[in-house]
C-alpha cells in the first residue's frame, strides 16, 4: 500500500499515474476507514478512497447561482461537517478544496483530481480564490479531495452554479 501511495505521488508530480498492480481488496468500510473505488472495468488505477463522514457538504458561499460578477472575482468556499486540511496531510475528517470550472466531475473517481484549467486545486487549505475568467457564462462547481487529491467516498460536491463574467 505504501508502494502504491508513493507511486501514486510521483506519478502525479510528472503529470500521470501508473500503477503496476491493482491494489488487494479491502473489507467493506466502516466510516474513516478507505475503500478501493469501482472504476471502469478493467482499472488498475483506482487508489484508496476515504470515506466521507454522514452529512459532509461542500457548497459555494459567493458568487450566488445566476450573478453576474467582473473578472477577477473571488470565489468563497463553504464546508459543513469536515475540516480543511493542506493536500498531503493526511487528518480525519478533512480535505482541501478542489474548484470545477466549465467542467463535470470525471468519471474516474479513484484516481486523483487532475490539475489544469477547468479543475484548480487549492492544496493549502484554502476557503477562498480570486479567479480570472473571460467573459460570458460560466458553470462553478467544489469538489473536496483527501490528502492525495482524491474525492471521497461519497463525492462531497456542491450543486453546480453558473455565473456570467461581465465584459
Amino acid at each position: 500500500m505504501i508502494r502504491q501511495v508513493a507511486t501514486a505521488l510521483i506519478a502525479l508530480a510528472f503529470g500521470s499515474l501508473v500503477v503496476a498492480q491493482a491494489p488487494a481488496p479491502v473489507p467493506a468500510p466502516k466510516v474513516n476507514e478507505v475503500q478501493i473505488a469501482p472504476g471502469p472495468a478493467g482499472n488498475v488505477n483506482a487508489l484508496p478512497r476515504t470515506a466521507a463522514p454522514a452529512g459532509a457538504k461542500v457548497y459555494i458561499i459567493s458568487p450566488k447561482n445566476g450573478e453576474t460578477v467582473k473578472s477577477p472575482f473571488t470565489v468563497v468556499f463553504g464546508l459543513s461537517g469536515m475540516g480543511v486540511a493542506p493536500a498531503g496531510m493526511q487528518m480525519e475528517n478533512t480535505g482541501h478544496h478542489h474548484l470545477l470550472i466549465d467542467t463535470d466531475i470525471p468519471a474516474n473517481l479513484g484516481l486523483p483530481l487532475p490539475a489544469n484549467d477547468n479543475i484548480r486545486h487549492f492544496g493549502k487549505g484554502q476557503t477562498e480564490a480570486s479567479i480570472t475568467l473571460p467573459p460570458g457564462k460560466h458553470t462553478l462547481q467544489l469538489v473536496l479531495g483527501d490528502h492525495l487529491h482524491v474525492p471521497f467516498l461519497p463525492v462531497v460536491s456542491s450543486p453546480k452554479i453558473t455565473v456570467t463574467v461581465a465584459p
